[in-house]
């Protein structure tokens, strides 16, 4: 028997299973939105002031090393989005005593996952970098930054872990703050250790580190001492098997899922490896500025993995699927607003990172070719929220499988059949994306027939 016994005084806590879905979405994304904005300004900051600074064998040096940092970081995050809808599911339901053993067993998920993972990637991140034929001129820095990445990993596990348990229960705010002081000091600390102390990527990457450790300590003593939820008493800390596994079976896919879209990324990185410096730099480049064109459709994703977990907690499937339709909408109005800043400032957002002129022109037309399939972005974070938040594994996998066979398939067809160079690049890229678009589309047709 449910407990239907709510915490009140948690002003910061949010409970979407009544209210307009859009509504509620938007209030909910918008903090989010301002705070991944900012989680990027964290790269951004690296790439600019390195490729500024140093040069752009810097920064090709700090780009290399992108997916094969996120595949060790994927673990950690699906063991923290796993909790997090846990966490979700209970608070839609009511059930605040297990609300509150899900953030005690979720943060044992991250404690574990988070220092394996770390010492994983430390001590294999020169044969990685090797075997994806990172180019020699460029290795020793890479290796150097992510290196130091690595030892961040348990830092990082802490804000990612502290995130997901406050944005399950609507609290989108406390994470934003926490960022946004966090990104002012890494920006600071990239000019100092970059700039006078004259530390290379290695500075770089000690600022990120240091920074996303205030983060992490921050919002969870913050939450601590503010949301009713993280009031806990001695029989909350207590192991508890059913919701460590409902954890684990969500979270799991969920790892598998990232650690496929990173083994994909990293196919696509020894093909842009190698075309040289030049291609890495851009494709570097590039991969900043679209991060930055995932944030919106990232937030209002997030969003909906709590709002389906609340509703499905709250056994309302009806609003799960409104929610779906309202935002296919507002991803469709963001994907045309995007194409147009793409199609006329690509050229001049690439030149930001680098002065070379070859480096520019890469970048800003791959830009405007990617362009095209933003909508297909947009519709992979609407799917993945809703069927995330419902909890459904089967999708996380597949939808995995899917990224890894056409970031690593599309490469060897295009250049096969098509004398198409190193815009195969930007081609599999813009091509994964409606791939997987496509898949994430008919799994929700057929899974929103089960509710």
């Amino acid at each position: 028997m449910f407990q239907k016994r709510f915490v009140s005084g948690g002003q910061r806590i949010l409970n979407m299973t009544t209210g307009q879905p859009w509504k509620l979405l938007i209030r909910f994304a918008v903090p989010m939105l301002i705070g991944n904005l900012f989680q990027q300004a964290y790269n951004l900051a690296d790439s600019i002031i390195v490729g500024r600074l140093v040069g752009a064998s810097a920064l090709a040096a700090i780009g290399a090393t992108n997916s094969v940092t996120f595949l060790f970081f994927s673990i950690c995050n699906g063991m923290g989005s796993g909790g997090g809808i846990v966490v979700s599911q209970f608070f839609g339901a009511g059930d605040e005593r297990r609300v509150k053993k899900a953030i005690t067993n979720s943060a044992y998920l991250m404690l574990v996952s988070s220092l394996i993972m770390g010492l994983a990637a430390f001590f294999a991140s020169a044969s990685v970098l090797r075997l994806i034929h990172t180019p020699a001129d460029i290795l020793p820095d890479a290796v150097t930054y992510m290196r130091i990445a690595c030892i961040g990993v348990p830092l990082i596990a802490v804000y990612n872990y502290a995130s997901s348990m406050l944005r399950a229960l609507g609290d989108s705010r406390t994470p934003l703050y926490f960022l946004v002081t966090a990104c002012v000091i890494n920006i600071v600390l990239d000019l100092l250790f970059v700039g006078p102390l004259n530390m290379g990527v290695f500075g770089a990457a000690l600022a990120t580190m240091l920074s996303q450790m205030i983060a992490g300590a921050g919002c969870l003593l913050f939450a601590v001492r503010t949301n009713p939820y993280f009031r806990l008493e001695r029989e909350h800390f207590s192991f508890d098997r059913n919701i460590t596994f409902r954890a684990m079976q969500i979270g799991f896919p969920l790892s598998l899922q990232w650690a496929m879209i990173a083994i994909s990324t990293t196919g696509l990185q020894t093909v842009v490896n190698s075309f040289g410096s030049a291609a890495v730099a851009a494709f570097t480049a590039t991969s900043r500025i679209e991060n930055l064109v995932h944030m919106p459709f990232g937030s209002i994703g997030q969003a909906l993995s709590t709002f389906a977990g609340q509703n499905y907690g709250a056994r309302k499937p009806e609003r799960i699927r409104t929610g779906f339709y309202q935002s296919m909408v507002l991803a469709a109005a963001m994907s045309v607003c995007l194409f147009l800043l793409m199609q006329l400032l690509g050229m001049q957002a690439v030149s930001a990172f680098v002065k070379d002129p070859e480096v520019i022109a890469l970048g800003g037309r791959g830009l405007k070719l990617t362009s095209w399939f933003y909508l297909s972005l947009g519709t992979i974070y609407i799917t993945r929220g809703i069927q995330n938040g419902m909890g459904d594994a089967l999708f996380a996998f597949i939808n995995g499988i899917i990224e890894v066979i056409s970031r690593i398939g599309l490469p060897i067809l295009l250049l096969q059949f098509f004398d198409i160079g190193v815009w195969v690049i930007w081609w599999t890229a813009g091509l994964t994306w409606m791939a997987s678009a496509v898949f994430c589309l008919l799994r929700y047709v057929t899974y929103k027939r089960t509710l």
